[in-house]
């Protein structure tokens, strides 16, 4: 009688620094598909994209409300920096004024105490002189949310510039204060006040978008910007009346009103003041500020897709 027996198969043998693992045959792979998807950026002028503004508008304030927070945090006097700046420059011109000697300012012909002249002035100069420089450092001060989350590149900007729109509501309180301690009413020609503030943020975010990304791109506009800001502070009429310059020279006044903070400042003290209008001077520095605000906008705009190779 035979036996049947089961016949057994052995293993391949292993070889030396081989484990006996998956079977390393390669496999049969589909085909790749004969369709290749080319991503490139869209090149040109590309308008600005309000919808996505718009959708992240929450975005927007807490980046508002981060940055106001972070401003005087860990300082002794906390907000009260607001009121402090533009107290002590009103201070430092009102001694200017002393020494230089400079004639008191006459509206209508009576004549204006000058810390209610020249304060009229600080208020929209500082948030310029501040939110300018804010803006145009505001890629370079977070260039680490440029690689590592999207939204909205334009609130950068915007935000550090909206930012001091917080302490200019302080100066504004204040400047009701010295009024009322010299006994001056405001001109019925104050409700038009919010205008000019539209008008200074309007000029700020201009000057500030374009510089925003020059600055990424070429790290010396950082060294640049203060001196630009000194510069115009003495072509704008902070601490003098515009009627000085335009008065004997008119196409001096012209040209300076090229600057957008120029007629702006000027028109802030004709309605709080009720101080004669320079019109021209108002509608050459606002065409001047709206055209750097379009421009720069579309120049932040085109040059977005390349702020992360630069972060």
């Amino acid at each position: 009688m035979i036996e049947a027996s089961e016949s057994i198969v052995a293993p391949p043998p292993v070889r030396n620094g081989e484990s006996d693992g998956p079977d390393p045959r390669p496999r049969e792979t589909e085909p790749a598909s004969p369709h290749e998807v080319v991503l490139r950026a869209r090149s040109g002028w590309l308008p600005i994209d309000w919808a996505e503004i718009y959708a992240y508008r929450e975005l927007f304030f807490f980046l508002i409300w981060r940055d106001v927070s972070a401003r005087y945090k860990q300082t002794v006097l906390g907000s009260a920096w607001a009121v402090l700046q533009p107290l002590v420059m009103m201070l430092v011109f009102c001694l200017l004024a002393v020494v230089l000697k400079i004639p008191t300012p006459r509206v209508n012909g009576a004549e204006i105490p000058y810390p209610v002249f020249v304060f009229a002035g600080l208020i929209p100069w500082t948030v310029f002189s501040q939110g300018m420089p804010g803006s145009a450092l505001s890629l370079v001060n977070n260039q680490h949310l440029l690689t590592k989350v999207y939204f909205p590149r334009l609130f950068l900007p915007m935000t550090a510039a909206a930012v001091y729109l917080v302490d200019m509501v302080y100066s504004l309180g204040i400047y009701a204060v010295i009024l009322a301690i010299y006994r001056i009413v405001p001109s019925w020609t104050v409700v038009f006040l919010p205008l000019l503030i539209l008008m200074t943020l309007i000029s700020t975010l201009g000057v500030g978008t374009i510089l925003a990304s020059l600055t990424l791109f070429y790290r010396d506009f950082r060294h640049l910007v203060p001196f630009l800001v000194q510069f115009l502070m003495y072509a704008t009429p902070v601490f003098y009346s515009a009627s000085t310059i335009t008065a004997s020279r008119p196409w001096l006044g012209w040209i300076l009103a090229l600057n957008p903070m120029f007629g702006v400042i000027d028109a802030y003290r004709a309605v709080i003041l009720g101080a004669p209008l320079d019109a021209s001077a108002l509608l050459i520095s606002s065409t001047s500020g709206l055209v750097l605000f379009v421009f720069g906008l579309f120049y932040f705009r085109r040059t977005e897709r390349r702020f992360a190779d630069f972060a």
